[in-house]
């Protein structure tokens, strides 16, 4: 066998019609490559902000929560108090102060808990944004600088 029964790939082979064809389908692969590629990041980011909306929804949700039993409260409270006032030497009134303030006590407590899940709610599609400035690097054959030499 010669050389240029090896085909085009072959060290000693021509640089011909067949050399051509293949470079165009190599930048035809990486076009391919590259609309993949985007199409990928997009779902990426869609995935994410769903997630962050999902958890927002859920922060929102005991808000609510938080204002409903704080009204209760207030209005259980606000009752205990003038029932107490009005007849100061039963202690049933003061009961139901000592319930509105428990009562208003668990709204404090929820609506600190879901002020933590709004805090830490992060819309900012950060592994997103990572994957694209490394892309460049990744196009052109380098390494992402990940700090670890």
């Amino acid at each position: 066998m010669n050389d240029q029964s090896r085909g085009p790939s072959s060290p000693g082979a021509p640089r011909g019609e067949g050399g051509d064809h293949n470079i165009v389908d190599l930048v035809g692969r990486l076009t391919q490559q590259g609309a993949h590629l985007a199409s990928e990041q997009v779902s990426l980011m869609q995935a994410e902000v769903r997630e962050a909306t999902k958890d927002i929804k859920a922060a929102v949700a005991a808000i609510a929560a938080a204002a409903v039993f704080g009204i209760a409260g207030l209005g259980v409270l606000l009752m205990g108090i003038a029932y107490y006032v009005g007849d100061a030497l039963d202690d049933v009134p003061l009961g139901t102060v000592l319930v509105g303030a428990a009562t208003l006590v668990l709204a404090l407590i929820l609506y600190v808990g879901a002020r933590k899940k709004v805090d830490a709610t992060n819309l900012k599609p950060e592994r997103s944004i990572e994957t694209i400035s490394n892309t460049p690097a990744a196009v052109t054959g380098g390494v992402p600088n990940s700090g670890a030499q």
